[in-house]
C-alpha cells in the first residue's frame, strides 16, 4: 500500500490506516479475539498505521494493540493515541502534570518507552491557543516520553489555529462526502504548513456504507444510539453530525454514484485518500472482512472527475447546510 509522510513528525503511514475506537468501546460489544482478527487482517493488508486512544473502552483499545504487536515483533507499525478526555473537559485540566500521568498511562498501556505520535483528543476551544500547553507537549518531547505531536479536532476554526503552530505534526479531522468543509481552508493551510491530515469519521459512523435504513436499531451501548444528538459528546462524531433519517436518503443516493467494483464505503475512502493534503484516513472495522475491504480501496481506481463533481453536488443539496455552520 502506498504511504505518505505524516506532516512534521517525518514518519509514514500507509494511505489506509484503522481507527480502533470500535476495538475499545462505545459500538456495542467487543470480543478480544475478533478485535485480534482485525488487526491481523489490517496488517496483512498493507495498514502500517493504528489510531488509539486512551478512553477507547478505558485503555483496552490501547491494551489489545500492545498485545498484538507483542506477537508480531517484526511488524514496524506507527501508532498514534489520544489523551486529553479522561477529566473534567475545562481548558485548566490541560497541564503538563496531567500530561505526564496520561502519558505514563499510554506507554504502559502500549508497553512502550516512547509513544510514536500523542494527539490532544478534542479538548475545548481554548486549549489550541493556549502557549502553556504546546510547551508542555515540547517537554514531553524533550523528556523522549513521545517522538512527536498533533491535535484532533472538532472544528475547522480549531484545526486552523493549530496548524499554526510551529510543532504540531498532524491534525485529524472528520473529513468524508458528507463532511467537505475541512477541504476549503484547512487541508489546503495543512499542505503549505507540512502539517499531515488524519482523516476520521471516514464512513460518518457506517452511513456512507449504505447498510442502515431508518429501520435500523442500534445497540443500547453503541454511540449511533447514545449520542445521536450530542448527548455524550460532540453530535459530530456521531453520523458526522448529519441527521440520521435525512443522512439514510442521502446515503441511498451516494450508493448508486458507486463505480463497478466499488462498494459505497470503499467510494466514500477513496474520495478522501485523493482529497489533496491527506496523509491517511482511519476506518474502523469490527470484523476481518471490514478491514480487508476498507484497505483494498487504497488500490482501487482514481474516481472520475464526473464522479466527484456529483458527490459534491449530493454534498451541496443535502448536507451543506446541516453540518458547515457548526463545524
Amino acid at each position: 500500500m502506498d504511504e505518505r509522510v505524516i506532516g512534521r513528525s517525518g514518519q509514514r503511514a500507509s494511505v489506509v490506516g484503522l481507527g480502533t475506537w470500535q476495538l475499545g468501546a462505545d459500538w456495542g460489544d467487543v470480543d478480544e479475539k475478533e478485535a485480534l482478527s482485525v488487526l491481523d487482517a489490517a496488517v496483512e493488508s498493507g495498514v502500517t498505521f493504528f489510531d488509539t486512544a486512551d478512553v477507547y473502552g478505558d485503555g483496552r483499545s490501547e491494551q489489545t494493540i500492545a498485545g498484538f504487536l507483542r506477537g508480531r515483533p517484526e511488524l514496524d507499525i506507527f501508532v498514534a493515541t489520544k489523551m486529553g478526555r479522561r477529566v473534567d473537559q475545562i481548558p485548566e485540566n490541560y497541564v503538563l502534570d496531567n500530561f505526564r500521568a496520561w502519558n505514563d498511562r499510554s506507554r504502559r498501556n502500549l508497553g512502550v518507552d516512547r509513544l510514536d505520535l500523542v494527539q490532544l483528543h478534542c479538548p475545548p476551544t481554548p486549549v489550541y491557543s493556549t502557549d502553556e500547553v504546546f510547551d508542555a507537549l515540547d517537554t514531553l518531547v524533550e523528556e523522549e516520553r513521545i517522538a512527536h505531536y498533533g491535535v484532533s479536532v472538532e472544528t475547522c476554526a480549531e484545526a486552523l489555529t493549530a496548524i499554526a503552530r510551529p510543532g504540531v505534526a498532524s491534525v485529524q479531522i472528520i473529513l468524508n462526502p458528507f463532511r467537505m468543509k475541512p477541504l476549503l481552508e484547512v487541508l489546503p493551510a495543512a499542505e503549505e504548513a507540512g502539517v499531515g491530515i488524519i482523516a476520521r469519521v471516514p464512513l460518518a459512523s457506517g452511513l456512507l456504507s449504505g447498510k442502515y435504513t431508518k429501520d435500523t436499531v442500534f445497540p443500547a451501548n453503541d454511540h449511533r444510539t447514545y449520542n445521536r444528538h450530542g448527548e455524550s459528546f460532540d453530535q459530530g462524531e456521531t453520523f458526522s453530525g448529519v441527521d440520521y433519517e435525512s443522512g439514510v436518503e442521502a446515503a441511498v443516493e451516494f450508493a448508486a454514484l458507486a463505480p463497478e467494483g466499488f462498494t459505497p464505503a470503499q467510494l466514500a475512502l477513496r474520495w478522501i485518500i485523493q482529497q489533496p493534503g491527506v496523509t491517511t484516513v482511519i476506518p474502523g472495522a469490527r470484523s476481518p472482512e471490514q478491514a480487508r475491504a476498507n484497505a483494498a480501496a487504497a488500490s482501487l481506481p482514481e474516481l472520475s472527475e464526473d464522479t466527484l463533481t456529483a458527490i459534491r453536488d449530493l454534498y451541496d443539496r443535502r448536507i451543506k447546510e446541516q453540518v458547515e455552520g457548526r463545524w
